[in-house]
């Protein structure tokens, strides 16, 4: 499979109506300089969250917890930016930026964004594969829904990616993917391997409550935070069409929900141009108010349907 076809591939074809919406930018420097503020910001909090989760005071303490949950969910949502090739005007740096972004929540970039390119190539038909297992388009219960919240299986899953890379045997399970993406998913994972296995050793010579506190425990809380973030991208909408008008869900959100998503909530906007730049989709949402379907103002507008939508349903058998 080419990863840069799927690029332009399914930068969805405009239907009548909207123009802007669907039209393609090219990043520039000013968007370049957005990003790394966006990265500045991360490591600041990061580091903020480091010295709260080191403090003696329970309160202290778990503050920091949940803001390097918070910053490990956020660095995934910077991830996806790089996944698009949209924050950096050439392409070599959104890899080196890409790895590392992903780690703390155990995310291979270069893994994320085979399937992901995929999924926006294939929403709407069966073949859509989103990396996060949550599969929008089945059965919607109380019980479904909290085994995506609670997606802590993933772990073992990436465990045992891990051993196939670093024992030569990984193999893609969706599809072609050209030898030269599939060595650089394996080096990625035997890459983040070795970090686990350092953290490990680390562990093991008396320094675990540093591991616990720093990734443990933030991680344990990010699965959840993070599957919180995704759910509303789909979930509701009309799953049997390649219309991203009706398939996908944009939130307007306040300009923290923005910034905490990197625009993750302005997703019918992202969908229509996936190449745009995130900090530019803004610009583009009063056209997806006039067009699309699923539009809401807030998360807990969102939240509020959901809840609504899983009360009329009956309880899984």
């Amino acid at each position: 499979m080419a990863v840069e076809r799927l690029l332009t591939e399914r930068d969805s074809a405009p239907p009548v109506g909207p123009a802007l919406l669907f039209t393609r930018l090219k990043v520039t420097s000013a968007d370049e300089r957005v990003f790394l503020c966006k990265l500045a910001i991360l490591a600041v909090l990061t580091g903020v969250g480091t010295v709260l989760a080191l403090h003696r005071n329970l309160w202290a303490a778990s503050a920091g917890t949940v803001l390097l949950a918070a910053m490990f969910t956020h660095a995934v949502e910077l991830q996806h930016q790089c996944l698009h090739h949209s924050a950096f005007r050439r392409a070599f740096p959104h890899r080196l930026v890409g790895v590392p972004l992903g780690m703390p929540l155990l995310v291979v970039y270069s893994h994320y964004r085979v399937r992901h390119l995929q999924h926006h190539r294939y929403l709407g038909t069966p073949q859509d594969t989103e990396f996060f297992g949550f599969d929008t388009r089945g059965p919607l219960t109380f019980k479904v829904l909290l085994r995506g919240l609670l997606d802590y299986p993933r772990l073992g899953t990436v465990a045992a990616e891990i051993l196939r890379a670093a024992t030569g045997r990984w193999a893609y399970a969706y599809g072609h993917v050209a030898p030269a993406m599939r060595r650089r998913i394996v080096t990625e994972h035997v890459l983040l391997g070795a970090t686990v296995a350092v953290l490990a050793v680390l562990a093991a010579l008396g320094h675990g409550e540093y591991v616990v506190r720093l990734w443990v425990l933030p991680l344990l809380l990010a699965i959840p935070m993070h599957f919180l973030v995704e759910l509303p991208e789909h979930l509701l909408c009309d799953t049997e069409t390649t219309d991203v008008l009706h398939n996908t869900r944009s939130i307007r959100g306040s300009w923290l929900s923005t910034w905490f998503t990197n625009g993750n909530n302005l997703h019918i906007e992202h969908h229509a141009a996936m190449t745009v730049p995130i900090n530019r989709l803004s610009e583009r949402h009063e056209e997806t108010r006039s067009f699309a379907v699923h539009v809401e103002r807030s998360y807990a507008d969102f939240y509020r349907i959901l809840w609504r939508a899983l009360r009329r349903r009956p309880a899984a058998p």
